[in-house]
């Protein structure tokens, strides 16, 4: 499968970092230079790349693990999801839950991007569902055994 980039920045196009990678690195486009998250503060990092996804495909963007674990800086709306007919700057919504300041540098990679294939489904309106062995139970009602 081959995805169609544009690629406004200096940085070089996402890929993957070994054979069996799912996720690809993307890296903040910051022209004018680094940007401070706060903690708790939020932003909208721009990355300078455009993409054509093929149809019958998404991106997801998801956190990457190390800077979370590292620094508390992870995806606010994760997985972020790119719909295959979106033609805009891809952008990523980071947010700082560490405790200190987070300098966001160009070329930073701050998140990784999974492409997916997925399904439209055919919704349908009806009165009752099928029985199912655990029927309502939700939100941790099997336990944690």
């Amino acid at each position: 499968m081959q995805v169609k980039f544009i690629n406004t920045s200096h940085h070089p196009l996402p890929g993957y970092a070994t054979g069996q990678s799912a996720g690809m690195d993307l890296r903040a486009y910051l022209p004018e230079g680094p940007v401070t998250l706060r903690p708790m503060q939020r932003g909208l990092v721009k990355t300078g790349l455009f993409m054509e996804l093929p149809e019958g495909y998404e991106a997801q963007v998801r956190p990457r693990s190390g800077l979370a674990l590292k620094k508390g800086v992870t995806v606010l709306n994760s997985p972020g999801t790119i719909d295959a007919d979106y033609r805009g700057e891809i952008c990523v919504i980071l947010i700082n839950l560490g405790d200190e300041d987070f300098v966001i540098e160009d070329g930073e990679r701050i998140a990784q991007m999974v492409i997916a294939r997925h399904e439209q489904a055919e919704v349908v309106a009806v009165e009752q569902l099928t029985d199912s062995e655990r029927g309502t139970g939700g939100f941790g009602h099997t336990g944690s055994k």
